[in-house]
C-alpha cells in the first residue's frame, strides 16, 4: 500500500527539488502536493509520476479542502513536510503572519487529525534567532531577541507553534541558512540574497565595492545540501523531537564571501570599503538601489550580523548518512557561472522585481 506524504510550498525551490528525492528513497512513496490555485496549473506540468496535485491553500483552516478530502488525507498521509511560506525579507505584517503563522498553526491542526502520521517535518530557518549575536544552539528558540523584519519574526513565531505541539506530534524541525544554487551545477530559481553581490558586480563600478563588516559571518548553503539534509533526516528515527541547523559550520565572512565571488565574476577583489550604515540610508532610493543590482535595504543587515550557529545535532544526524556542507569555496564557481549564464534572464528576477 502506497504510503502517502503531504507537501506543502511545491512547486517552489525547495519543495521541487525535495519531492524527486522523496520518491527516489521510498519506491512506496505517493506524495499529495497541496498547491495554491494559482500555481496549480504550474505545477502539474512540473510534477513527476507518483505526485498528486491538490489544489489547497493553507492561510484556510481546512487547507482549502473540502471536507471529505480533508478527512480522507488525514486517514492516508503518514509524513507531513511543511515548506510553504513567504521568504521575503520586505514582506509586510499581514501577508507574513497570515501565511507563515496561521499557515502553520493550520498544517499543525491537520497533523493533529492525521490518525497515521508518522512525523511532521517542519522547514524554519535559521534566522528565528533575529538579531541574536553570538553562538546560538540548535535547541535555542525563544531568548528575548529583536527581529530584522517580519520574515523572521513570523518564521519564529511559527516554530513556537510547532515547538508547543511537539509533545503530541512527533516533529523534526529544520533550520537552514541562506539558500543559494546547486553546489554541483549551480542551477538556482532566482537571484536574490547574495546574488544581489553579483547583481551589484556586473554594474560598471560594483565590483570595485566591499560593503559589510569584515569578520561577520556570512552563512550560504547550497540547495542541495538543504535537500540531502531534510531527507536524511525524514528518514532517520532519531531526529525525532529535534531542530536541526543545516547551515555551514564554518562560514566565510562578509568580506570573503563578495572577495571570492569578485574573484569568480570579474576576475579581480573588491577594492573600495563602504560602511553598511552608508549603503542602507543609501538604499531608500531607487537609483541607488538600481546602481546595486536591486538590492533591497532589508538583505544589508545580514552582511553585518556576527552570530554563528551550533550544529551539534544536525552534525550527529548527518554524519550517520554521509552528509557535510562543503565550503563555499567549493562552489562558488559553478555559483558564479550559472549567473553569468543567466544574469539577463527576467525568469530569475525575485518576484517582487517583475
Amino acid at each position: 500500500m502506497p504510503r502517502t506524504s503531504l507537501i506543502t510550498g511545491f512547486p517552489g525551490f525547495l519543495a521541487g527539488r525535495l519531492i524527486p528525492r522523496l520518491l527516489a528513497d521510498d519506491d512506496e512513496a505517493r506524495i499529495v502536493a497541496l498547491v495554491e490555485p494559482r500555481m496549480v496549473e504550474r505545477a502539474r506540468a512540473l510534477a513527476p509520476d507518483g505526485v498528486d496535485v491538490q489544489p489547497g491553500d493553507i492561510t484556510d483552516p481546512t487547507l482549502g479542502l473540502d471536507p471529505q478530502t480533508y478527512d480522507r488525507l488525514a486517514g492516508e498521509v503518514v509524513k507531513v513536510f511543511h515548506l510553504a511560506a513567504v521568504y521575503d525579507l520586505a514582506v509586510g505584517a499581514e501577508l507574513a503572519e497570515r501565511v507563515n503563522v496561521q499557515g502553520t498553526q493550520h498544517v499543525v491542526d491537520f497533523c493533529r487529525r492525521a490518525a497515521n502520521l508518522e512525523r511532521h517535518h517542519y522547514i524554519s530557518t535559521a534566522y528565528v534567532a533575529g538579531r541574536r549575536s553570538g553562538l546560538v544552539l540548535e535547541a535555542d528558540l525563544a531568548a528575548g531577541q529583536a527581529f530584522k523584519n517580519f520574515y523572521e519574526s513570523t518564521k519564529f513565531a511559527a516554530e513556537i507553534l510547532v515547538r508547543a505541539s511537539m509533545e503530541e506530534i512527533p516533529t523534526t524541525v529544520y533550520r537552514p541558512a541562506i539558500v543559494v544554487g546547486d553546489s554541483q551545477t549551480g542551477e538556482t530559481q532566482k537571484f536574490d540574497g547574495p546574488y544581489y553581490l553579483l547583481r551589484s558586480m556586473s554594474g560598471p563600478t560594483g565590483a570595485l565595492l566591499q560593503v559589510g563588516r569584515g569578520d561577520a559571518p556570512f552563512n550560504v548553503v547550497p540547495v542541495d545540501f538543504v535537500v540531502s539534509a531534510i531527507a536524511a533526516g525524514s528518514r532517520d528515527p532519531e531526529a525525532v523531537g529535534h531542530t536541526l541547523h543545516l547551515v555551514d559550520p564554518e562560514p566565510v565572512s562578509s568580506h570573503e564571501l563578495a572577495r571570492l565571488l569578485a574573484l569568480e565574476y570579474r576576475g579581480h577583489e573588491p577594492r573600495i570599503p563602504l560602511p553598511p550604515g552608508v549603503v542602507d540610508r543609501s538604499l531608500k532610493y531607487a537609483p541607488i538601489r538600481k546602481l546595486f543590482g536591486g538590492t533591497p535595504r532589508e538583505s544589508i543587515v545580514y552582511l553585518n550580523h556576527p552570530v554563528r550557529f551550533d550544529t551539534a545535532q544536525a552534525a550527529e544526524i548527518l554524519g550517520r548518512n554521509g552528509l557535510r556542507c562543503p565550503p563555499f569555496s567549493e562552489y562558488v564557481g559553478e555559483m558564479v557561472a550559472f549567473f553569468v549564464a543567466h544574469e539577463h534572464d527576467d525568469a530569475y528576477r525575485p518576484p517582487h522585481e517583475k
